[in-house]
């Protein structure tokens, strides 16, 4: 490795595999180690006295269980705290899932690629078990449609972090499994790569060692997708009760479409803009864009809503609701990929 990075291990209640994993990368090709002991508990002293040992690992501990996303956070902050020369933070799983050499071979990639994103992909091929192989297709299909990536291995947790993304994940909200989905939502938009290295796949008898709650951290991987459809829902709803009520009190469809949506544009930019889709883009080159998709979808709506309505004597609101939910996909798409999304600086899965 020509470049200094740091190794990054966030373990809850780890097996014995953890010592395995540590003493076999531990020193190759990595600037130090960094262990985060989520809020084990005593029963688990013993493995990361045996961790601590190892040379060039730092130990961190949580007293509490904060989840997988607060355990990476902590880790990343000491990383970029302690080596302000480290370029990128590369993290693995304590339950002997990731293999020395593939962890090498991500080093690698990022190497050669200087500032991608780089996932370390497993094929599903094999023992998998159920839900794994389930809960990585859904994601993936719905990954594709919501941030336009198409990855093949959505919750990977071998990855080497550029050194900016690791900095700017810092101030995401997310503790949980959801932190690492919320990664591949930031890293479009400030306009970062993303490149793919095939490892194994290997799961330990039962998946035993894992920690997922399949209902509770599903609930919250998907929030963290489908957000901007509950936004567009209150977006809309403010839309339709602001220009039902002036459609009511005038009788004029023009004005009463362009004051609600004017309405709900002021709402649905800055929500949207960072609660989304994370967006760093400056409001000089941002919002000039939004309003010219707001702009071009009042004009679609209102030239839509009037064949609707004049032509086909459909009534004004069902009409008006049923083009806002013709348009939804299209916005949607556009926002994404036109308004809120710098240019990719490097290669990767599209």
């Amino acid at each position: 490795m020509s470049l200094p990075v740091v190794l990054l291990i966030p373990a809850y209640q780890p097996g014995p595999e953890l010592r395995d994993v540590v003493r076999a990368t531990a020193g190759s090709g990595v600037a130090a180690t960094v262990v985060v002991d989520d809020g084990s508990g005593p029963g688990y002293r013993a493995i990361f006295e045996a961790v601590q040992q190892v040379p060039g690992v730092h130990l961190l501990r949580h007293a509490v269980n904060l989840g997988k996303g607060a355990a990476l956070k902590t880790g990343m902050n000491f990383a970029l705290v302690e080596y302000p020369e480290m370029t990128a933070v590369v993290t693995a799983d304590a339950d002997g899932q990731h293999h020395p050499d593939d962890i090498a071979r991500v080093l690698r990639r990022f190497d050669a690629q200087r500032g991608a994103l780089v996932l370390g992909v497993r094929g599903f091929s094999g023992d998998v078990p159920l839900r794994s192989r389930i809960g990585n297709a859904l994601t993936r299909m719905v990954m594709r449609l919501v941030v336009g990536h198409r990855l093949t291995d959505t919750q990977t947790g071998l990855r080497a972090i550029p050194r900016a993304l690791a900095e700017r994940m810092l101030v995401v909200a997310a503790s949980g499994y959801e932190f690492e989905l919320e990664m591949l939502l930031v890293v479009k938009h400030l306009g970062i790569g993303i490149d793919e290295e095939p490892i194994r796949t290997i799961y330990q008898e039962g998946n035993r060692t894992s920690h997922f709650q399949p209902f509770r951290d599903s609930t919250r991987i998907y929030f963290v997708l489908l957000r901007f459809g509950f936004l567009s829902i209150a977006t809309a709803a403010l839309d339709n009760v602001a220009f039902f009520a002036l459609f009511h009190a005038t009788g004029g469809m023009t004005g009463s479409l362009f004051i609600a949506r004017l309405l709900a544009v002021a709402f649905n930019y800055s929500v949207v803009r960072k609660a989304v889709f994370f967006s760093s883009a400056q409001h000089k080159k941002a919002l000039p864009r939004f309003l010219l998709l707001a702009g071009a979808n009042l004009c679609v709506s209102y030239g839509l809503i009037s064949f609707l309505t004049e032509l086909l004597s459909i009534p004004v609101m069902l009409a008006k609701v049923g083009v806002e939910a013709c348009l939804f996909i299209a916005n949607f798409a556009l926002l994404r990929d036109f308004v809120f999304t710098r240019p990719a600086e490097n290669g990767g899965p599209g």
